[in-house]
């Protein structure tokens, strides 16, 4: 699991502009099979137990206009509703200020990408270093003349201007961003995986998303109260928008939900019941606890609907072994990692060209920023959204492709790694009436643990059609 801070404003917008046209509520008569062939992803829903005091329930289809409101202007999120005046559904406690964002470093990186783009190359490709420092000095002093009306007098004032500028600007903190993502041979046995074993590992792992969230509501969310915030309280609980994804930016599969929590959190009766701001410190700390949980209970969950056999991989030089499914050809997840190791080759580059430069390897803080660089000098735009079932058509052809050579294929190693359980419960899910068209939160065997995190809720992501 990861976390972000998500900005207010537009931070949200890159969660809902993938979702399925077909899924808009307003036109949720469409049939759920039908989404299997729609071009998009499935839409969001609401998660966490501090729903009750926004008269909304667990499991309601998240739109666009909630999103901007809630995560937009910290407003209520059925603010824009006919009945909101009388019952008083409007700013949820202070409203979120309002910031200049635009930032030297800003412009730079605009002026970065049209600088190739300008020359037919893609937006994020490498630049010399002369360029680039061309580049910054040419912002720099354009948008000293913007803002004084002249040129800077000498090199140094120019210098402190751009020290100045360059501090990151201002932005509320609308929410967080816990991206949940199992280990790649999760991803890869699903995304090749009959109908009735995918949507038996998309409940497994969903469990596991609410479980997890289930415990930050219990062990980490709370607020502050009283001068300076000296005392913390627990809140009635969070407040959350879940939304699912099923590959990378590269096009890999990729299963994946994204659980945007929101920074407005609901005082306890005995504290007034006021809307205040999540104690995030407290969130932060807990990543790898919450991390740890999702992995745990996801693996757990596997075990039990479908008989996988979860097994240590070596990591790399330094880093921890990896527990994946037994049975995933090895050569798959190498081929389904290409954003990983697109991103390690960069760092690789940027930090020999560290060493070069400075006669030392950089320092734990120097590595991380420039892994934060190869990150996002590698980062692909997101490509056009494709349906459920043109992406598990091209998958199939692409591990064939890799396990051919082999005399492998994908339905063997399906099968060889789901064993004997994963037949028996497809019979079950047959037995019981479950298949294509019903929803992931409908089918049997869910974890004897979950039972106090709440049933799967409903998904519309069928995987036969």
């Amino acid at each position: 699991m990861t976390l972000h801070k998500l900005a207010a404003g537009s931070g949200y917008t890159y969660l809902t502009k993938q979702v399925a046209a077909h899924d808009a509520t307003e036109r949720r008569q469409v049939g759920l099979a039908s989404y299997y062939e729609e071009k998009g992803e499935a839409p969001g829903r609401w998660l966490g137990t501090g729903l009750a005091g926004l008269d909304l329930a667990e499991g309601d289809v998240v739109t666009e206009e909630q999103m901007k409101l809630l995560f937009g202007q910290g407003r209520h999120p059925r603010s824009d509703e006919p009945e909101a005046a009388v019952k008083g559904w409007g700013a949820l406690g202070r409203a979120f200020p309002t910031f200049d964002a635009t930032t030297l470093r800003q412009l730079t990186a605009r002026a970065f990408s049209e600088h190739n783009t300008s020359r037919s190359l893609a937006w994020n490709a490498p630049i010399p270093a002369q360029e680039r420092a061309a580049i910054r000095t040419q912002v720099a002093q354009e948008a000293f003349e913007q803002r004084h009306g002249r040129a800077p007098a000498d090199e140094a004032e120019l210098t402190r201007f751009v020290a100045r500028a360059s501090r990151p600007g201002q932005v509320p903190v609308a929410g967080f961003d816990l991206t949940f993502s199992p280990v790649k041979s999760v991803s890869t046995l699903w995304a090749l995986a009959n109908p009735e074993v995918a949507n038996q590992m998309e409940a497994a792992h969903e469990d596991a998303v609410r479980a997890t969230l289930a415990m930050l509501e219990r062990e980490v969310a709370f607020t502050r109260v009283g001068k300076g915030g000296i005392r913390q309280v627990p809140v009635t609980g969070l407040v959350a928008a879940a939304f699912d994804h099923r590959d990378s930016r590269t096009g890999d599969p990729d299963l994946h939900t994204h659980v945007v929590v929101s920074n407005k959190v609901q005082s306890l009766s005995e504290e007034g019941g006021r809307w205040l701001t999540l104690d995030g410190r407290m969130l932060f700390k807990a990543k790898v606890m919450a991390s740890e949980h999702y992995n745990t209970h996801l693996e757990a969950g596997l075990v039990e609907r479908l008989g996988v056999r979860f097994v240590d991989r070596p990591g790399q030089e330094g880093k921890r072994s990896v527990r994946e499914i037994a049975g995933v050809d090895p050569a798959l997840l190498s081929a389904w990692s290409s954003r990983r190791q697109a991103i390690e080759t960069r760092q690789s580059e940027l930090a020999s060209a560290f060493l070069s430069d400075h006669g030392r390897n950089p320092t734990t803080i120097e590595a991380l920023a420039l892994a934060q660089q190869a990150n996002l000098e590698t980062r692909p735009d997101k490509h056009e959204p494709r349906s459920e079932a043109e992406q598990r058509g091209a998958w199939r052809e692409q591990a064939t492709a890799v396990l051919a050579p082999d005399g492998r294929s994908p339905e063997g190693m399906v099968a060889a790694a789901v064993g004997a359980r994963g037949g028996r419960n497809r019979e079950r899910s047959r037995d019981a009436g479950i298949g294509a068209g019903h929803r992931v939160g409908t089918l049997p065997g869910h974890l004897p643990g979950s039972a106090g995190v709440g049933a799967c809720v409903p998904r519309s992501s069928p995987h036969g059609s």
